[in-house]
Order: C-alpha cells, then structure tokens, then sequence
C-alpha cells in the first residue's frame, strides 16, 4: 500500500493495492501458459502420429478449457471455479453435511453443544502472561496453528483532528509490518462487530451510583433515562486475533503449555504497540469472554441472557463444548444457525484508486436493517526474505502484461507504475501483506434477510470494494469472521502459490 498527500487541505490518501499475479500470455498465469504450451506441442505431435483429424478435437478441446479459464465475471472467478463451488455444494447436499444437530438429542456420540465445520476439533486452554493476565489460546488441529485474541475498544474518529487520524494509521501500518518480523506468526484478523444494546450494563452502573438519600425527582430522571436511552442504541465491539504456527524448529509440532510459554513473553509486547494504533485498552480475552462471543454468535438470543447473568453478579460458566449451536442449516446462499439467520460475503476487489483513512466507516458503522453485523478484515503478513521476491515478481508480470499487446492499455500502464512504487517501498523497508475481508450481517427475523442483504451491497458500495456471497461455504465462512484466527489457506485444498500460476 502506498500513500499520496493532495495539495488541497493535505489530506492523505492511500491506495495501491495489488493482487498477486503471474506473467503469462492471453490472461493466464506462469502455469497456465506452460499447459498452453504442452497442449499445443501434443497438437503437433498428434498431427504427425496419427492424424489431422484427432489432432483438430484435442486442440477443439484444448481451446474450450483455455476460453474457459481465460473468461471470467467481475469477481474475477473462471468457469472452473464456478462449476467447482457447485460440485462441492453437491456433494456436501448429498452427503447430508449441511445440517447439523448436536446437544443430548443430537447427532454427536458425546451430546455437547460441539462446534460444527471447520471449528469442531478445535481445542480451548488458557494461560497467563508475563503480566500475569489470563488469555484463552485456541488450538486447531489441522493446520497446527495456535490462535490468541486481544480485545479492543477503539476510540474512533469522532473529533479528532486529521493529523492524530494519519498519525493512528501510520502506526497501524507499523503494527503490520513488525508481524512480519514475528517468529512463526501466520496472520492476523480484525473484527468489527455491532448489535443492539439491552441496555443491562447501563441499568447496572446507574443503579450502582444512584445516592438513596436523593430526591425522588432526580431518581425519576435516571430512571427514565435507563428506560429510554438503550432503544435503538448499538454496542460496537473490537477483536484482533493472532495465529501462530505450532511447528517449532525442524518441524516438531509444540504441546499447548509449551506454545503458551512463549507467547506469554510476547504477548505484552504486542498488545502494546497495539494501543499506538488507536485499538485503545488493548487487553487479552480470557477464555470465558471468548466462550461468550462464540456462544451469542451462534445463537443471538443467549446475548440477553448473559448480560442479565453479568448485571446481576452471577458467573455464566461456558465451556468450549457449550458453545455451538444446537441446529444449524447451510444453504446455497445462507446459514440458519439457532435463533439467526446470516449470510457471509468475501471481497473480491479492493478499493481502486485513492482513498481516505475513513472509507470503511459507514461499512463498519451500525445499521438498522442488520441486527448483528460483523465484519472482519483477513491479514496474512509476507516474511521480509520472501516479500522481496515477490515484488519482483509482480513488477515483471506486469511489465510483461503491458509489452505483450502493440498498444499497452492505460490500466497496464497504471499497474506497471504501481507495481515499481510497491517494489521500491519493498526496498526501502516497507512490509508487505495479503489481505481480506468477510462481511457477516445476521437477523432473528427471516423476513428481513432480503434488506439486511440489500443493506449490505448499498454500503459495499461506499466503501468501494466488491462483496460476493461466499456461495456454498456459507457455514464455513461464518466461523472464519468470528475473532478465532482461522487459517484458511490451510483449509483449501488448492495451494495459494497453483491459484496465483493459473
């Protein structure tokens, strides 16, 4: 990402975005060039040995998968990827895998609330750092990686000045760029998530500080207050989760208590430098707050529940095995989990162009036609030795974009300059990161999922990025917005470094 300043008011600008590409000929990556080309050498062959004629239907064959990898829609997904996201929701429909049941009446033998999907093996343990705080540390056996997550509360742009809100995302950027430099870190996920508020917290500290001894007046007042300021009002909560590899030298996978052992020294470093980047009180969640969250995302209801629980002293008391939901359906297009509806969206297209520090705010920002949306920004930190690479790499796939055509087109030429200036910040000690974004809006009512989805595309809109469904994998992108720093590149089974060759 690089950044521009505009000579009218200084306002900073950011853009730059890149992803990742391969050079090739007619649109194709390295790879699928060099299949063009061994298809072609087969064709002349085949004309050699054994005739024109089989030699004309395997280069008729050869054209229909090249077209078909070569033509794509505006989320830039071939046909290929089309027909293997259907195939895929067939074969979990047929294998009965998009329902779910579990507690005593379930399907699971051990008649827990077990988590489904992606997050069923994962395992829940907590320790304490070095400043003695407790944090939950989740294990995921599949990829064996090991996630802990800092809870945050933002202080938001609300007056204050430009140069503070420059100065925030400088450090942000800082903050990213030191994961880079992390040993064994993966990636890194915020996420952003707004609901309703009950109004039971506010209820609590105004009972809690009314004087007995006041006049019946000012009671009255406080009371009305509490009645009447919760309705329409949001809760705005903040997560970042960190993944880290479980694989130690020479590739020895490490015991929970001997990951938390090292982590706790790094820990305090990190959540630090966090409160520079404006995430305010950054302090770790323990694993009761992480059971928590789970628990209402999978089930909205339970939020009142557990906030009456809190308001009058008394201790929930969830495990990791409590805190799925008791039914849940994937649709095509959906995800019915207990008491919510949701629908998750993955973007396809970062914003193009030049932006402001605050493009994402009405995205981020509570909306009346969602009752609990979440949105979570996906960060996979490049290790320096390999970022260097790879911008080079980009550069000359870009260079070869623009000279492979008689006139290069004016987003060749566009691509080829952004692609030096990525380079030369690489250089320069800049740090380099891939990333996302999934975007989760649930409702308890199904009769307001269309304009929870409407509301959803009007506010892509503003932030100018892309959203697409993440049609057929509705359940699994659910889990991958919630705070738990789920790998999914690991989750895939077609490797990142085939995706970016074809």
């Amino acid at each position: 990402m690089a950044t521009a300043e505009t000579t009218r008011g200084r306002v900073r600008t950011y853009g730059n975005w890149r992803r990742p590409t391969s050079p090739g000929l007619l649109g194709l990556g390295t790879a699928g060039t060099g299949a063009l080309v061994v298809g072609m050498l087969i064709t002349v062959v085949l004309i050699m040995a054994v005739g024109i004629i089989e030699a004309f239907v395997f280069a008729a064959v050869l054209g229909v998968l090249v077209l078909a990898l070569t033509i794509r829609d505006v989320h830039n997904r071939n046909v290929f990827q089309r027909i293997g996201a259907r195939l895929g929701w067939w074969s979990t429909r047929s294998a009965g895998s998009h329902l779910y049941r579990s507690g005593p009446l379930g399907r699971s033998a051990w008649g827990t609330y077990q988590l489904p999907g992606i997050v069923a093996a994962t395992r829940l343990t907590q320790h304490h750092d070095g400043y003695d705080r407790p944090f939950a540390m989740l294990y995921t056996p599949k990829t064996t990686s090991y996630s802990v997550v800092i809870g945050a509360e933002p202080d938001g742009a609300a007056l204050v000045d430009e140069q503070q809100i420059d100065t925030w995302v400088a450090d942000w950027g800082h903050w990213l760029r030191n994961l880079g430099d992390e040993p064994g870190i993966e990636g890194a996920s915020v996420t952003l998530e707004t609901a309703p508020d009950t109004g039971l917290r506010l209820r609590r500290e105004v009972e809690l500080s009314i004087d007995p001894d006041a006049n019946d007046y000012s009671k009255a007042l406080l009371r009305e207050v509490i009645d009447r300021y919760p309705a329409g009002s949001s809760v705005v909560k903040a997560f970042v989760a960190l993944t880290f590899s479980g694989k130690g030298a020479g590739g020895k996978r490490r015991d929970p208590d001997e990951m938390a052992r090292e982590l706790a020294a790094r820990l305090p470093g990190l959540t630090g430098d966090l409160q520079a980047t404006g995430a305010g009180a950054a302090s770790l969640m323990s694993a009761e707050e992480l059971c928590e969250t789970v628990r209402i995302a999978y089930d909205p209801a339970a939020a009142i529940l557990i906030d009456e629980a809190h308001a009058a002293g008394d201790p929930v008391e969830l495990s990791w095995a409590d805190v799925g939901p008791s039914a849940a359906e994937t649709t095509w297009s959906g995800y019915r989990h207990d008491s919510g509806w949701s629908r998750t969206w993955a973007m396809t297209s970062a914003p193009r162009g030049l932006v402001q520090a605050g493009v994402l705010a009405r995205l981020l920002a509570p909306h009346r036609d969602i009752a609990r949306k979440r949105v979570t920004l996906l960060y996979q930190p490049i290790d320096p030795g390999r970022a260097a690479a790879l911008v080079e790499s980009d550069q000359r796939a870009a260079e070869f974009q623009a000279t492979n055509r008689r006139r290069a087109a004016a987003r060749d030429s566009l691509a080829v300059r952004a692609a030096a200036a990525t380079a030369a910040e690489e250089a320069s000690g800049a740090g380099l990161v891939n990333f996302g974004m999934l975007v989760t809006a649930t409702v308890t009512d199904p009769d307001k999922a269309k304009d929870a989805a409407a509301a959803i595309d009007n506010l892509a809109a503003t932030a100018r990025i892309r959203l697409r469904p993440v049609y057929g994998s509705q359940d699994s992108a659910f889990a991958a917005a919630l705070p738990l720093g789920l790998n999914l590149a690991k989750h895939v089974n077609v490797p990142d470094l085939l995706r970016e060759k074809l």
